[in-house]
């Protein structure tokens, strides 16, 4: 199984060489990444020329002219740049501890995409993570104790391992709701099926939740990653939801259709 790891970027290299930094040490070192690049300017080529130049570590970086926030269009012209058979989509603000391809792996199923969570880092601690190059993914329990004590990160359950039984992990087969693209993997000839994500969905919000619902309706269930293979998520300022009245009616709109393909998604790319 070849998977592809599509990370979406704009404007934060400093994040994104983390990020990057962390897939370079994945214990599953049989994958690519390609780095969804919503419009950044030459800071963050050069940042990916770095990790590029890693013996070994596949790197690709496909770019959209910056027109606003476009999150759907780039992972659908990502998706179309690689011929992986699993994607993995995450965002380049977000770090993979050490085992999360290599979990994403072991829980790929046929008929089912993959949804985890994140763990929320505070302001001050993300500073320090990325001005002090911190060695987060490679903590110990108690360091991450000490974290949440001092409010460093919103929770800790999440980062622990826990080998919950095959059919828990199917419990939300049909739940649409918490899902979201930092964190889900899916077969590629299921996202072909449902047009990809659908580009409609301008500025942020809500178009992850429009490709969950469609997959479902497409006879794709979700299975949970959960306390299997979390994100840290830095922290970043609140982004601009000034579209966010009309991407809720657009999702109101899919809800209340049969729609399975998106109306504008990957195929435009092929």
């Amino acid at each position: 199984m070849h998977i592809a790891v599509i990370v979406t970027t704009y404007n934060r290299p400093d994040a994104l060489s983390a990020v990057l930094e962390g897939y370079l040490s994945q214990t599953d070192k049989n994958f690519e990444v390609v780095v969804a690049d919503d419009g950044s300017t030459v800071k963050t080529n050069h940042v990916i020329n770095a990790y590029q130049a890693y013996p070994g570590f596949k790197v690709s970086h496909v770019w959209q002219r910056d027109i606003g926030f476009r999150a759907a269009a780039i992972r659908n012209r990502a998706l179309a740049f690689t011929s992986a058979d699993y994607i993995i989509f995450s965002d380049g603000d977000c770090i993979p501890l050490p085992t999360f391809v290599a979990r994403h792996r072991t829980l790929a199923e046929s008929g089912w995409f993959l949804t985890g969570n994140r763990i929320l880092l505070s302001k001050g601690f993300t500073h320090r993570v990325l001005k002090e190059n911190l060695p987060v993914t490679a903590w110990a329990a108690k360091q991450w104790v000490f974290a949440l004590m001092k409010k460093d990160i919103n929770r800790l359950m999440p980062l622990f391992f826990l080998p919950i039984a095959a059919p828990l992990r199917k419990l939300t087969a049909h739940s649409w709701k918490g899902a979201m693209t930092c964190n889900l993997s899916v077969w590629r000839e299921d996202l072909m099926r449902v047009n990809g994500l659908d580009e409609v969905y301008s500025g942020w919000g809500l178009e992850d939740s429009d490709l969950v619902i469609r997959l479902i309706r497409s006879g794709t269930c979700r299975k949970s990653a959960r306390f299997a293979a979390p994100v840290l998520h830095l922290w970043h300022k609140e982004n601009d939801r000034m579209s966010l009245t009309e991407n809720r009616r657009q999702l109101d709109d899919l809800i209340h259709s049969e729609r399975i393909c998106a109306t504008r998604g990957v195929q435009q790319y092929l």
